[in-house]
């Protein structure tokens, strides 16, 4: 699934190719994803101008001068720019057409994603509404987190999944996170000090950091805004490495199902 990093990559690459462009065409070749397309997108988009492309956690926000499209990736979706001469696939479902003779193309293979229209504050929509704060900025940090698992019992890897704790760190980077602050994933978040809180906040606003300067993971049915594959997956600690021995101590990689993700740890490093 497209995390943040994979999300904020195509963001970057993209936005270059759409910002003050006229959209003059949209053509929706399969509505049913996670919702349906909205209807009337095609005529709410016409001759609309994309003033810029923002991220809130997850999701993309494709602001135009007549109201915002909401984006989501799901498990396999991506947005890539093509020229107007690149006939669509069969898992290409939504091309927005613009002025500059680009297409903005999303595909996606297991239809999970989302395309919504807001006229409305985008970040007032239900979706985005209750989301928590961005990892990267100043909001997150070792506080929010305690204060976050005092009203909860789970374990600390699913609070830093929760996206009403903080938005947008999904299973990749919560496990590499937890291995830079050497905790154990299914530790109860109530169990866990200040100190160690911080280390954490610390150790996602790193890992995330890291993908981004790479941009993002490699995963199988992604691709950023040029085309091409993210590398950051050459560079994982702990993530998908269960049975190989811990960069840091030797011992094997474990893995375990929490909140139905396969979370990889270290059982010396990670207490």
């Amino acid at each position: 699934m497209p995390e943040l990093p994979e999300v904020e990559t195509t963001r970057r690459g993209i936005e270059p190719h759409v910002s003050g462009q006229i959209v003059v065409a949209v053509h929706v070749r399969q509505p049913k994803l996670r919702w349906r397309v909205p209807p009337d997108l095609s005529r709410k988009l016409k001759d609309a101008r994309i003033d810029c492309v923002e991220r809130r956690g997850k999701y993309l926000l494709l602001r135009t001068s007549s109201g915002t499209v909401i984006v989501h990736f799901g498990m396999s979706g991506s947005l890539r720019m093509v020229s107007n001469e690149v006939a669509p696939q069969i898992h290409d479902h939504l091309d927005v057409c613009l002025r500059n003779g680009l297409q903005l193309r999303l595909r996606d293979p297991r239809r999970f994603g989302a395309v919504l229209w807001t006229d409305a504050d985008p970040l007032l929509h239900p979706l985005l509404a209750g989301l928590g704060p961005e990892p990267l900025s100043e909001a997150f940090d070792g506080n929010w987190l305690q204060q976050s698992a005092r009203r909860r019992r789970a374990a600390v890897k699913t609070l830093i999944m929760n996206s009403r704790v903080v938005a947008g760190v999904g299973n990749i980077y919560a496990s590499e996170a937890l291995f830079l602050a050497g905790i154990n994933p299914a530790r109860s978040s109530r169990r866990i000090s200040s100190r160690r809180f911080g280390a954490l906040a610390e150790a996602v606003k790193q890992v995330l950091g890291e993908a981004l300067e790479q941009g993002g993971t490699t995963l199988r049915d992604f691709v950023n805004g040029a085309g091409e594959p993210g590398y950051f997956a050459q560079s994982l600690r702990v993530y998908g490495r269960r049975g190989e021995p811990c960069i840091n101590c030797g011992a094997l990689v474990k893995a375990r199902v929490l909140g139905q993700r396969a979370s990889y740890f270290c059982p010396r490093c990670q207490r």
